[in-house]
């Protein structure tokens, strides 16, 4: 079995991110805000100029 946890072990990053549901919140809009919008710019770019 584990040993319980105490205050002074430290932590992993990852679960300080997983645990802070503000952040996690913050990621889930912005990560794909930020990726669609630059996928709708690289396609209108790759767009061909009318003649």
């Amino acid at each position: 079995m584990s040993e319980p946890t105490t205050s002074s072990e430290k932590r992993h990053v990852m679960q300080l991110v997983l645990d802070d549901n503000m952040l996690m919140l913050f990621l889930a809009i912005t990560v794909p805000t930020v990726f669609y919008t630059l996928w709708g710019i690289m396609e209108v770019i790759t767009i061909p100029m009318a003649k």
